[in-house]
């Protein structure tokens, strides 16, 4: 493969011509890199293998991309075959070579960008995949930048009044030493502390105290230079699966019961202590409300291909709450595919099938690309 690396998206013997090439990148240089391994393990066992001619495409923590052979071969020998949790290693490739021979190729061919968190998620991928006139899955280059930094997102959705929790955010060379007792002032305990540009809730902190505000931002800081830190909200974590381009479609929201103090990392992907609930259990009228929130802020930050939308809910007949109904807590582009990720789950408690996701998803790619395309070519 070293020296024929513009040939891995060519006809394996036996394939279909007709077939769509699936390009599918897992792995990634952030600190969500062992989530977008399983996220990637399990879209290429539901990807249905008469429709797609799929190659896996690796990148490590260091950033060296690779056709992950162990993965092409399970595929080979059928889906029922592939680990849980694919390795990224493999056959070392260029990205340029990889992507170039795939817009080369006269049959349709579609990148799916299955990267969370930074480098992956936050335009840097999409931008090289726009720059190979491919078609990809998931949103564009601007929101994804946008939605992956927590403080610009922030920004955008209050220009679009979109109600959120109180927050400061601020950059590393701003942090003083009296800055912890003041945003304590100005937001109250406790209150959750987070890298701006990271998701899964690596990093995220909750802090009761001062000492543990400060002790927070710390942590914070490993993981970027924009740091957000939000009043904590007593109300009902509630989710919303969003699905399209210029008409997009919201799921029927649920609700994350966490089993840690907050929907930690390892609440998330590693204990099985938290549970969803679909429909989530505030009303009819509530649900509605939300969908059409999601939508609204969906649009706001220009999504297209799929997201999902986190929301807090502070149930306004609560006389011991605030009252203020939804908070958007932030927006996820590229969400988990995990057994147990919520994004799956909502569309399949609404009827589509996990492979009808990921036809969706393709599908939504190849229209978005000829659109923008027909914009752009003159």
């Amino acid at each position: 493969m070293h020296a024929a690396q513009s040939d891995v998206t060519e006809s394996r013997p036996g394939d279909d011509d007709d077939r769509i090439s699936l390009i599918v990148l897992f792995g990634g240089e952030s600190a969500e890199h062992d989530v977008s391994c399983t996220t990637a393990a399990h879209v290429l066992a539901a990807a249905d293998p008469s429709r797609y001619r799929i190659t896996p495409v690796g990148i490590s923590t260091g950033g060296q991309w690779a056709v992950a052979d162990a993965a092409l071969a399970a595929l080979d020998a059928g889906p029922g075959r592939l680990p849980g949790r694919l390795d990224p290693t493999g056959s070392d490739v260029s990205p340029t070579a990889l992507l170039s021979a795939a817009s080369a190729e006269s049959s349709t061919t579609v990148v799916m960008p299955l990267l969370h968190g930074p480098m992956g998620e936050d335009g840097t991928v999409q931008g090289l995949i726009e720059l190979a006139n491919l078609p990809y899955v998931g949103a564009g280059v601007l929101a994804s930048a946008v939605a992956m930094d927590k403080a610009m997102a922030k920004q955008v959705l209050a220009a679009a009044d979109i109600p959120q929790a109180a927050y400061r955010a601020f950059a590393e060379h701003e942090v003083t030493p009296g800055l912890p007792s003041e945003l304590a002032e100005a937001l109250g305990l406790p209150v959750f502390v987070k890298p701006a540009n990271m998701g899964s809730s690596v990093g995220v902190s909750k802090a009761r105290s001062v000492e543990e505000l400060r002790d927070a931002i710390d942590l914070a800081l490993t993981y970027d230079e924009m740091i957000v830190v939000e009043e904590a909200i007593v109300g009902k974590e509630i989710e919303v699966a969003v699905l399209g381009n210029l008409e997009p479609q919201a799921a029927t929201p649920g609700e994350i019961v966490p089993g840690d103090d907050f929907y930690s990392y390892e609440d998330k992907y590693v204990s099985d202590r938290s549970f969803a609930v679909i429909p989530a259990p505030i009303g009819d009228e509530a649900l509605a409300e939300a969908k059409e929130l999601a939508i609204r802020t969906y649009r706001a930050l220009r999504c297209e291909g799929l997201s999902r939308v986190d929301f807090f809910w502070e149930d306004p007949a609560d006389a011991d709450g605030r009252g203020r109904g939804f908070l958007c807590n932030e927006v996820n582009t590229m969400p988990g595919f995990t057994p147990i990720s919520m994004f799956p789950k909502m569309w399949i408690a609404d009827g589509l099938s996990y492979p009808e996701i990921i036809d969706r998803l393709v599908d939504l790619a190849v229209e978005r690309h000829g659109r923008r395309r027909r914009n752009t070519e003159h």
